[in-house]
């Protein structure tokens, strides 16, 4: 279909335009139709193109434990759920997509929030970036009871990045489960190797200010499963624990300022399932992609980070 536009194209187009454009489209039909999988279990969409509509929801929690003056504390700051609307399209697994948050543009929240998702047979990503105002909780300490935290006093910018390596690419296809651009014809597992990536940069404005600062770098492994109940259904469930392998945290309350404590276990624990149905030219699912954080003592300070992002979608195949 590319390559019959650039042909209509022809009479205003340099040659030279024309001859790079159908070496590209030659060179993504090449590697998208490459066979490199076993094809009993695993399969690519006949046709080139694909159109799809989603609709994704996110949120975010952000817990604390610690001990203050010799009394323990404990609080919670849960951001708004976002709703974001998308329009894409994709050829030979290249996509071009559109977003439109409808809170956002009616003045509901400042946030802001970026997905990029990489998902291919052996290996893929997700990376997540929020910058969020709209934080509302508790703060919870004994002797002096519960006090309600209003939305704006927390601002937190968080950057996570999660990466995998499944080694039975062959058979197991994430991708299948996540973008579409494959279809899982057999059940099949894999082990997966996992790392992980986290930053967080937070301040409330309370008393003398508190800010948080966090990196933290993750290693570790685990496993998904595709299920295939019936012909053109689609289960996945996958786990990645990796555990901390390097995490410096500090806290600052006014001029005061203190490391957190290392604690065995420190993990970024990433969570994917997804409910795919093909029929057709058509498919609809719904995929979840949740993460957790745990840093720090809670005899001493810690934080227990959440983040997840549910997504509801439908495509055509032409």
């Amino acid at each position: 279909m590319l390559s019959a536009t650039v042909l209509l194209l022809g009479m205003t187009m340099p040659l030279s335009a024309q001859n790079i454009l159908q070496r590209v489209d030659k060179m993504l039909t090449t590697n998208y139709r490459k066979v490199s999988y076993d094809t009993a279990y695993v399969q690519r969409p006949s046709t080139d193109w694909t159109v799809r509509a989603r609709l994704n929801v996110s949120g975010a929690t952000i817990e604390t434990e610690g001990i203050d003056m010799g009394q323990h504390f404990k609080s919670q700051m849960e951001a708004n759920n976002k709703a974001t609307l998308s329009l894409g399209v994709s050829y030979h697994g290249i996509t071009l997509s559109v977003g439109l948050n409808p809170g956002k543009m009616m003045g509901k929240y400042q946030d802001y929030e970026l997905n990029l998702n990489c998902y291919r047979r052996d290996f893929g990503f997700d990376v997540i970036y929020q910058d969020a105002k709209n934080f509302t909780g508790w703060y919870d300490q004994e002797g002096l009871g519960r006090i309600d935290l209003p939305d704006g006093m927390l601002k937190v910018q968080t950057l996570n990045l999660n990466a995998y390596y499944a080694f039975n690419n062959r058979r197991f296809s994430y991708p299948a489960a996540f973008s579409q651009s494959y279809i899982q014809r057999r059940s099949a597992g894999s082990f997966l190797l996992a790392a992980s990536y986290m930053a967080q940069r937070a301040t409330l404005d309370w008393e003398q200010g508190l800010k948080l600062k966090m990196n933290n770098v993750g290693i570790g492994a685990g496993y998904g499963y595709n299920f295939v109940p019936a012909r053109g259904w689609l289960l996945h469930i996958s786990a990645l624990p990796t555990l901390m392998v390097y995490s410096p945290a500090s806290l600052t309350f006014g001029d005061d300022c203190m490391k957190l404590h290392y604690k065995f276990p420190e993990a970024i624990i990433t969570g994917r399932g997804a409910v795919v149905r093909n029929w057709s030219n058509k498919f609809i699912g719904l995929s979840m992609v949740y993460n957790y954080t745990n840093i720090g003592d809670r005899d001493d300070f810690s934080v227990y980070n959440t983040k997840w992002r549910i997504r509801t979608f439908f495509g055509v195949r032409l």
